[in-house]
């Protein structure tokens, strides 16, 4: 199953956000995790999974036996980075071949692991300086050589790790110090985060259903950097504000936990995510008015109305939150960063006219590439005289910047802007 996702997604281009789950319910619960481990490992660490098959089988396996290829692979991980007993990865790998009705090939993945396993240290040493050792595609790679000369590194060293599990403590309910108080009682610990005052980072991650209070709604799952929004943002009660680009609804009921009485408007162009809003809201005992729209035509779903604030989460490359989500590398193209880049330009002076005068609008993205970001915002701020910086950096490098961090949040991009 974990080879078959993986072909999905390398192959196909779908997200294994979508592949997964359905694959998931055809496991028993504790193999959900090891399925999920497989999935996502590969993925992190695909370009080493394919230079070791490079070197070790003389030509790649094609065709109806592509599965194969991706087999080898979850082979290869699970004798590299899991505790799957050597023997036992080994033999149920080959076995694979069978449930992919490719029974004669057992022979051929048995010799390339063993192989494998005879060669590995030197194999390892030689791929230590291959230009593959970094995990990550070379369009990216450059990008970022560009953007960050001096941390390039510590960005793809963070992207290669797992992330931190991060929790945003519904502040209606309880203070974050007395949910934490909750938590180690429950034999647990957490971190609070320095400048985002509801976040807190667990020590190790757990099932949201070992979580105090989850779902009483007492605490939500969202990273560190996806709240600093708040901080920008700054809703207040009574205001009429516009969450665009809303799925899955996160910041709509931070929104709401931060004003409960604000009156709150979700958008977002994807009619199916949308209905994890609804979830979102319902877990929390939330109200807001959801409609399916997109951002570039304003009128066609809110008509003349004006809003006090608008957070804007523009649709973006996700570069920055590639620990989540290690498909991302291998889905997004170069080509894909020109027409992003003219979609946020396209929504954000669509939605400016909505914004009444002395409003808020915070831009938010979780991409760590310029063109999307300080670039982005310093040409919307050319050509958007009534537009004024606010508290975010400088007009010449404009907003705030997190890169990923081991313990810290994602990579994320925000802009303060206020409309004279």
């Amino acid at each position: 199953m974990a080879a078959q996702a993986i072909e999905q997604v390398v192959e196909q281009g779908q997200s294994l956000s979508n592949v997964l789950p359905a694959l998931q319910q055809k496991v028993s619960d504790k193999d959900k995790a090891l399925l999920q481990e497989l999935c996502f490992g590969v993925l992190r660490t695909l370009s080493q999974m394919e230079w070791l098959i490079n070197k070790l089988m003389s030509r790649p396996m094609t065709g109806k036996q592509r599965t194969l290829h991706y087999l080898i692979m979850v082979g290869f991980y699970q004798l590299l980075y899991t505790r799957v007993p050597p023997h036992a990865a080994l033999a149920e790998t080959v076995e694979g071949a069978v449930a992919i009705k490719r029974p004669q090939l057992k022979g051929l993945i048995n010799g390339v692991l063993r192989q494998f396993q005879r060669q590995q240290e030197p194999l390892l040493a030689e791929f230590a300086t291959s230009e593959s050792r970094f995990l990550h595609p070379g369009w990216l790679l450059t990008r970022l050589q560009k953007a960050y000369p001096q941390q390039w590194e510590s960005i793809v060293e963070a992207n290669n790790l797992r992330p931190p599990m991060w929790l945003r403590v519904n502040r209606n309910h309880h203070s974050r110090d007395a949910w934490l108080a909750l938590l180690e009682a429950s034999g647990q610990q957490g971190f609070p985060h320095s400048d985002y005052p509801d976040a807190v980072r667990l020590a190790s991650p757990a099932p949201v259903q070992a979580l105090p209070g989850f779902d009483q709604g007492w605490v939500t799952v969202q990273d560190a950097s996806a709240q600093g929004c708040m901080n920008f943002l700054q809703p207040q009660n009574g205001e009429q504000i516009l969450d665009l680009c809303a799925a899955p609804g996160g910041k709509t009921t931070h929104i709401l936990e931060v004003a409960p009485e604000a009156n709150v408007l979700a958008v977002d162009v994807d009619e199916q995510r949308l209905s994890r809003v609804y979830d979102n809201l319902k877990r929390l005992g939330m109200k807001a008015q959801v409609k399916q729209g997109d951002g570039r035509f304003p009128a066609q779903w809110c008509g003349d109305q004006q809003f006090d604030r608008i957070l804007l989460d523009a649709p973006c490359s996700a570069t920055g939150v590639i620990r989540r989500h290690p498909d991302i590398k291998w889905l997004r193209r170069d080509r894909d960063i020109p027409e992003l880049v003219q979609l946020q330009s396209a929504i954000l002076d669509a939605i400016w006219s909505h914004l009444k005068p002395g409003g808020t609008l915070v831009y938010a993205t979780c991409s760590v590439l310029p063109e999307e970001n300080s670039l982005q915002i310093a040409e919307f701020l050319k050509r958007t005289p009534d537009a004024q910086l606010s508290g975010t950096g400088t007009p010449a490098q404009p907003g705030q910047q997190n890169l990923p961090g081991a313990e810290e949040g994602d990579g994320f991009y925000y802009a303060k802007l206020i409309k004279q």
